[in-house]
């Protein structure tokens, strides 16, 4: 045994020396995004967790003190076994929790609503704010089934598995799913929002700052989630521009039956470019209407609506079905 424990201990040197090596290797995009909305939710991760340790530490601190003062050896360590209450340690064990608590409920309820994916963004950067009449980018998002569809709509191009955003500009993402839900999230751009099939959810964000960043799903989604993977790339207005003639030029037309060949599941799925698209074709994913002759839901909403009676009508069928009551005679 006692041969046995400096291998052990070899062993476990071995094992701890790489973890800072493998830490360095990675870019910490949570902590440290390159879009102005993700860097502000990464400020209340941090502040939140600035304000939680002030109560962690003490504890740790004050558990690993009162260990060491009220050991079995220390013979000088007071002994009070008959004590059992003190108003000043009360109002310290219940007033800094308290203030915690307040401190972070008031400061998660500001951010939670400025940073609400469905309203529009105040600003492009800390000091650069938008202009009333300046227009989002507009991004259609379809989540299938082991891939990411991204239209745009005003350009009229496509594409799977690459997403490609101008620098400084509020983006506006309109997302829905194909089968199943899932999460659509770019850590470095802004939190995750969840993709769900009929229905539309959205999200504003912007980029910051040129370069390539990951995008995943972050709510598993079946066989092929793992490889369910997107590249997001920045650029500036002039390379976004070049970037959209590219796919025109390219890209092959994106209509309703390439539509229903992608909603077919496949994984690992390489980036594809459609240089022209259905303008309908979102709208159509969102009611599950893609396939000819499938009924929209919008549609089936309309004919269930044509078939109610009105309100008055309704109240007036009532009173001729009811049985008529009996007079009383005093």
């Amino acid at each position: 045994m006692a041969s046995f424990l400096p291998k052990l201990r070899r062993l476990r040197a071995a094992a701890i020396l790489p973890a800072p090596l493998l830490l360095g290797a990675c870019n910490f995009e949570v902590l440290f995004p390159a879009g102005d909305v993700a860097r502000q939710e990464a400020h209340l991760l941090a502040i939140s967790t600035v304000l939680m340790l002030l109560i962690i530490i003490p504890v740790m601190a004050l558990t690993v003190l009162f260990a060491w003062r009220y050991r079995q050896s220390n013979k000088e360590a007071k002994y009070s076994p008959d004590w059992d209450h003190s108003t000043a340690l009360e109002l310290v064990i219940w007033s800094a929790p308290l203030l915690i608590i307040i401190a972070l409920g008031a400061i998660t309820w500001i951010t939670t609503h400025t940073l609400d994916p469905y309203r529009r963004l105040d600003r492009i950067a800390p000091g650069k704010p938008i202009a009333a009449e300046t227009k989002p980018l507009e991004i259609d998002v379809v989540a299938l089934d082991w891939k990411w569809l991204f239209i745009y709509p005003e350009q009229g191009v496509a594409t799977i598995n690459e997403l490609a955003l101008p620098v400084d500009r509020e983006v506006r993402f309109r997302l829905t799913a194909s089968s199943v839900m899932n999460s659509f999230y770019v850590p470095a751009l802004a939190g995750q929002v969840y993709a769900m099939p009929a229905m539309e959810t959205k999200l504003h964000a912007v980029l910051n700052k040129p370069g390539t960043y990951k995008g995943i799903s972050a709510n598993y989604s079946g066989a092929g989630f793992s490889g369910m993977h997107f590249q997001t790339i920045g650029m500036d207005q002039a390379g976004f521009d070049s970037w959209v003639a590219a796919q025109k030029s390219a890209g092959m037309p994106l209509d309703r039956s390439k539509y229903l060949e992608l909603e077919k599941p496949s994984e690992k799925v390489p980036v594809m470019r459609f240089g022209s698209v259905d303008p309908d074709l979102f709208r159509r994913a969102v009611e599950m209407c893609v396939a000819p002759g499938k009924t929209c839901m919008s549609e089936t909403m309309k004919m269930d609506m044509s078939h109610l009676p009105a309100h008055g009508e309704h109240a007036e069928s009532q009173a001729a079905d009811a049985p008529a009551m009996p007079h009383s005679h005093n």
